[in-house]
């Protein structure tokens, strides 16, 4: 028996947990133990628990509870606390995912002890270093010993930054394995899609009807706390929530609530509160968060993962940055790079609109993505 210890921060990494956890309780529970690490990065009781109960992920053995703070200051916590609890609990590997501070922080923690450290969504890459997830992820992928990406693009990146692809046995830190998995949440997407179609009544909750609601997430600070494009952005979706007669439905991240008021236009503000057709609501559970993907005519995201998921469920996206790590559906024509641009906002809504020769193929692997990655877990440490 192996063991994992898991580290989680942000409620998209502890989705993204929630499929590794599956696989384990279902195939692999007499050959992996998984403890999970909360480092509390981002962290909101209610949400978290909301999280873990509907899609039944083992309760955290650890929380951190480091939260919010500086770059320097939020990671420095996370490392203190995360070597404490290797020490004590020596894992065989640490588990990762992603690009969070949480990420670099275990990865960090974990290599410098000399344990393993396997990268779930290894080799993706924006090429814009001004983002912190962009070091993150890179840092992160040059410290690990088995790196899991989701695409044939991070497969690229990886052979371009000096990964030997041809690395199968005697993996360690100096000799890392790199592996095309698919995509894990797209395992989740297939998996709680029919979970979603049962218990969520968020469409009747809100009065939307199917395709006649666009579904919107912003909360990365580049556009929440500099005001030109907070603006910009709300001018561009009050355009198109005029011109469409659609709803628009936005989930809120609590930060991005709380800078409305502070950074929005006040005019551009007025307008807002007084169209009953953009509904502002709380946070929302994934399985309502489905619902609302699977049932949208569009999705406008600054959201690495809600991007994904607009293909997942084939239905167009624009995406409120200008560069993004997921560039297969740029190039396939499904969403389109917009930055904070009130214009480009309108422009790509129109051609998303309009455009009636979408395709869907499959970047993202076959829905296994989680027993591959245990599969090979296991092989690793048993060698």
């Amino acid at each position: 028996m192996k063991k994992i210890i898991t580290i989680i921060g942000a409620r998209p990494q502890i989705i993204k947990a929630s499929a590794l956890s599956r696989a384990i309780r279902n195939h692999f529970q007499d050959q992996l133990e998984e403890l999970i690490v909360h480092t509390g990065q981002h962290y909101d009781e209610n949400m978290s628990r909301l999280f873990f109960d509907e899609l039944s992920i083992p309760v955290p053995s650890y929380n951190l509870n480091v939260g919010s703070g500086s770059h320097g200051l939020q990671t420095a916590k996370m490392i203190e606390g995360l070597e404490e609890i290797f020490l004590k609990e020596k894992p065989d590997a640490v588990v990762v995912y992603g690009d969070t501070n949480s990420t670099i922080a275990g990865a960090l923690a974990a290599v410098k002890i000399h344990i393993p450290v396997v990268h779930i969504e290894a080799g993706l890459r924006s090429f814009n270093k001004a983002m912190p997830e962009e070091i993150n992820r890179i840092a992160c992928d040059h410290m690990s010993t088995l790196l899991f990406t989701p695409t044939q693009t991070g497969i690229q990146n990886l052979k371009k930054e000096g990964f030997d692809l041809s690395i199968e046995d005697n993996i360690s830190a100096d000799r890392p394995a790199v592996y095309h998995c698919g995509d894990i949440m797209y395992d989740n997407s297939l998996h709680f899609s029919t979970i979603s179609d049962e218990k969520s009544t968020i469409l009747k909750d809100l009065g939307l009807i199917p395709n006649q609601f666009i579904l919107c997430t912003i909360h990365r600070d580049g556009n929440t706390d500099v005001k030109e494009n907070l603006t910009a952005i709300f001018e561009g979706l009050l355009t198109i929530q005029r011109e469409s007669g659609y709803a628009i439905v936005l989930p809120l991240h609590p930060r991005t609530k709380s800078k409305l008021s502070e950074n929005l236009d006040g005019a551009v503000y007025e307008q807002l509160l007084s169209n009953s057709l953009i509904k502002i609501i709380e946070p929302v559970g994934f399985l309502d968060v489905i619902a609302l993907e699977k049932n949208s005519a569009m999705i406008i995201t600054d959201s690495g993962g809600l991007q994904k998921e607009a293909f997942f469920f084939q239905k167009p996206c624009i995406i409120l940055r200008p560069q993004t790590e997921w560039v297969e559906i740029v190039e396939n024509g499904n969403a389109i790079l917009v930055g904070a641009s009130k214009s480009k906002i309108e422009a790509a809504y129109q051609t998303l609109a309009s455009k009636n020769d979408f395709t869907f193929p499959t970047l993202y692997g076959d829905g296994a993505a989680a027993t591959f990655i245990c599969e090979k877990i296991i092989k690793a440490l048993n060698e």
